[in-house]
């Protein structure tokens, strides 16, 4: 399995950079690829420079993910102004063209301000619309080498996402209709949803349509970010099981908050968590929990937590 984890986690302490924090992940063991942010990683440290620096600290590039700017917080390919959803979409197409440069093999979307705040605030046809044309290009662009994942999130900043929950998100992936389109699942995200994450995941990977996992925490009603495990060991146990059922290879990353904690030894727990939980399924193997979920029975959870906690 493929350990990521996310560049700005390193960033919120004074005085760091780029730099740093890409040596700082490079010291961690089982740490092999980082995610870059587009364009804001770009802004002040050039492509040349940053692909020395994964050399350099021993990492590869798992993708490029999409972080839009404030100038979008009307919506991006959703917005009003014909400009602003075109440049929406030149962004997209820069990271594309960035991942392929760079060996990655992701380039993530995030749709933080496709949404709405009020009744009456868009037109909702017409927005879903506009968005599933404009990943059809981005896709096309990317053919063949390059996915596209939508990372889908239910609310915040927008009170209301366009694309909130797995069953949305499917469908957008569907009316697409390119092979190269994906998911990007984000636990804290599909528990905002109201989703059970390890759902989500086996709805997503029977559809083919698996490609990224985005791993931390919460309580639900804010996107958290905490440690991996931390609140829901035993979804997190289940969702990482159906990621080995369904064979996932892509890279495991890590997208939590640490703010009070330092955040290579926080890095280094998740490592150390997802490690247990995969040793464990694989100790059981799968029959064992198969014959479990096949029962039907509401005492599999507390069996399968006496069997791990012993």
């Amino acid at each position: 399995m493929k350990f990521a984890t996310r560049i700005n986690s390193f960033l919120k302490r004074d005085g760091q950079t780029i730099a740093s924090a890409l040596a700082a992940i490079g010291h961690i063991e089982e740490l092999t690829h980082v995610d870059f942010n587009y364009p804001e990683h770009f802004e002040q440290t050039g492509e040349p420079e940053l692909k020395a620096l994964l050399e350099r600290n021993g990492l590869r590039l798992n993708g490029i993910a999409l972080r839009f700017p404030d100038i979008f917080q009307d919506g991006e390919f959703t917005n009003g102004d014909p400009a602003l959803a075109q440049y929406a979409e030149q962004l997209c197409m820069e990271a594309i063209a960035l991942c392929r440069r760079m060996k990655g093999e992701v380039v993530t979307v995030w749709q933080a301000f496709d949404g709405f705040d009020y009744p009456f605030q868009i037109n909702y046809e017409n927005a879903w619309n506009s968005m599933k044309e404009a990943f059809a290009r981005i896709a096309d662009a990317a053919a063949p080498d390059v996915q596209i994942s939508i990372e889908y999130k239910p609310f915040q900043p927008r009170s209301f996402s366009l694309v909130p929950n797995m069953a949305t998100a499917l469908l957008l992936v569907e009316e697409i209709g390119r092979s190269n389109v994906g998911l990007t699942l984000d636990f804290c995200h599909m528990l905002m949803a109201g989703e059970n994450p390890a759902t989500a995941l086996a709805i997503a990977a029977s559809h083919g349509r698996l490609r990224g996992v985005h791993l931390n925490d919460g309580y639900r009603m804010n996107d958290d970010g905490l440690m991996v495990g931390s609140v829901h060991p035993v979804h997190t146990l289940e969702f990482l099981y159906y990621a080995k059922k369904h064979g996932y290879h892509q890279a495991l990353y890590f997208d939590t908050f640490p703010v009070r904690e330092d955040p290579s030894g926080e890095c280094i727990q998740n490592i150390q968590t997802v490690r247990k939980m995969l040793s464990f399924i694989d100790r059981q193997g799968l029959p064992y929990f198969e014959e479990l979920i096949r029962r039907q029975s509401g005492f599999s959870s507390s069996i399968i937590l006496g069997e791990w906690m012993m």
